[in-house]
C-alpha cells in the first residue's frame, strides 16, 4: 500500500512484513551522482506523514536531518573519543567514559538516537536511584548523557536534548561534620612533633584542600607578611603525579596566616632543611612545603591512612582529612568571621555555595539582627 506525492514531497507505504509505516524524503545527490534519501518509521501512517513533515522542514531551512540509525551508544562512543579528551583533563575524561561505561550505555546504548525521548531518560534515573545510587552520582550520570546529546544537536544526529528536559533528581545537601573547639586543639596536641605537623595544622586553621596545600611550595609563602598564596593543587591523573592550576580564579588565593601557624611553617622548615642535610645528595629537591622523607612531593591519597592513625591517637575516632577544611570554615563562621571573608579564605566560586553548606551556623546572627532591629525600632 502506498502513496503517491508530488516530486519532492516525498513518499508514505506501509511495509508489508511487519506492518510500520515508512516516510521516505530525497535530501540530495551524492558525489557519483546517485540520489540520496532519509527514510523515517513510525507505528502509524499519520506518525510516519507527521515525521516527514518534520523532515522536510529541516530541509527547507537547511538544517541538518537527523541519522536514523545512529545508537546512543555510538554517539557517546563517538563524542567522548572525538570531543571530550581533547576538552579536559585525563582524570575527568576517564570519569566520563567510567560513566557512560558502566551505567548510560548498557541501559539505553542500543537505543536509536532518534527514538530517545525524555521518559526513557526519567526511567534511567529512576532505575539507576532504585538501584541504590546516590542522588549525586545519578545527577553526574544525566549531566555525562546531557552534554552527549548536545554535541548531537551540534553535528545535527539529533534534533533536541532530551536529557536536559529530563528532571534530575533532588539533591540533599547534608551538613558535614566538624571538629569542635576542643576537639581541635586536642588534634593540634596530639600533632606536635609529628613530621607532618604543618601540613595538618595548615589544612585545619586555613580550610585549604588536600591538593592545594600539598601543591604549595617554598615561593608561594611570604613569611614576614605571614600570608600563603594558592596557585596550583597537587593531583594524581594516569598513575602520574603532578601540580596544575587551581579549577576556577576564585581558588587562586591569598591567604592570611594566624600568628601561631607561622611558628609551626618555621619549625617545620628547620627539620626540612636538617633532613635535607643528613641525606645529602640523596635528597631531591622540588621547593614543595612539604614533601616525603627525600624531598619528593606527597601523593594526596598516601595522606588518609595517616591521618586515620592520627586522629585515633588523638581518641577522635576515624576522621578525613577533607573534614579539616569543613571543620576551618565552621569554626571561622561561629567566631563571627563574616560570610564573604570565609568564602574568599576557602576560594569558593560564590558566596552562595559558603551559604549553602554553612548557612546554619548563622543562625545566631541572624537573631542577633533581629534582636538589633526590634531594640532599634522598639526601644527596650
Amino acid at each position: 500500500m502506498s502513496a503517491h506525492r508530488g516530486n519532492g514531497e516525498g513518499s508514505i507505504c506501509q511495509r508489508k512484513s511487519d506492518g510500520r509505516w515508512l516516510a521516505a524524503v530525497s535530501t540530495g545527490y551524492s558525489p557519483e551522482g546517485r540520489q540520496i534519501r532519509k527514510v523515517v518509521s513510525a507505528r502509524t501512517r499519520a506518525e510516519a506523514a507527521k515525521k516527514l513533515r518534520d523532515l522536510q522542514h529541516d530541509l527547507d531551512e537547511g538544517l541538518p536531518t537527523p541519522d536514523t540509525r545512529l545508537t546512543v551508544g555510538q554517539l557517546i562512543t563517538r563524542w567522548l573519543d572525538e570531543v571530550i579528551r581533547h576538552q579536559v583533563s585525563a582524570s575527568a575524561a576517564a570519569n566520563y567514559r567510567s560513566v557512560a561505561t558502566h551505567h548510560i550505555i548498557p541501559t539505553i546504548g542500543r537505543k536509536k538516537l532518534v527514538e530517545l525521548s525524555t521518559s526513557d531518560v526519567d526511567r534511567l534515573l529512576a532505575r539507576k536511584i532504585d538501584d541504590g545510587l546516590s542522588v549525586s552520582t545519578t545527577r553526574r550520570i544525566r549531566s555525562v548523557l546531557a552534554q552527549a546529546l548536545d554535541q548531537g544537536v551540534r553535528w545535527g544526529a539529533v534534533p533536541r536534548n532530551v536529557a536536559t528536559l529530563a528532571r534530575a533528581p533532588k539533591q540533599v545537601r547534608r551538613e558535614g561534620r566538624t571538629l569542635t573547639p576542643e576537639q581541635a586543639r586536642t588534634l593540634l596536641d596530639t600533632l606536635k612533633g609529628h613530621r607532618n605537623e604543618a601540613l595538618y595544622a595548615l589544612m585545619l586553621s586555613t580550610g585549604l584542600r588536600r591538593g592545594e596545600a600539598l601543591g604549595l611550595q617554598w615561593k608561594d609563602y611570604d613569611e614576614e607578611a605571614g600570608v600563603i598564596l594558592v596557585r596550583r593543587q597537587l593531583v594524581r591523573e594516569d598513575g602520574v603525579l603532578y601540580a596544575k592550576d587551581t579549577k576556577t580564579p576564585k581558588s587562586r588565593r591569598a591567604v592570611n596566616l594566624p600568628a601561631q601557624m607561622i611558628e609551626v611553617l618555621r619549625a617545620h622548615r628547620h627539620r626540612q632543611d636538617q633532613e635535607r642535610k643528613t641525606l645529602g645528595q640523596a635528597w631531591q629537591s622540588s621547593g614543595y612545603i612539604f614533601t616525603s622523607t627525600v624531598g619528593t612531593p606527597i601523593d594526596p591519597r598516601n595522606l588518609y591512612r595517616e591521618f586515620q592513625g592520627i586522629c585515633q591517637k588523638a581518641g577522635l575516632g576515624a576522621w578525613h582529612p577533607h573534614e579539616l577544611r569543613h571543620s576551618a570554615a565552621s569554626l571561622m563562621l561561629a567566631q563571627g568571621v563574616k560570610i564573604q571573608v570565609v568564602s574568599e579564605v576557602l576560594g569558593h566560586a560564590s558566596i552562595r555555595m559558603t551559604a549553602d553548606v554553612y548557612g546554619h551556623i548563622l543562625a545566631p546572627d541572624r537573631r542577633a539582627a533581629a534582636d538589633a532591629m526590634g531594640t532599634t525600632l522598639w526601644g527596650e
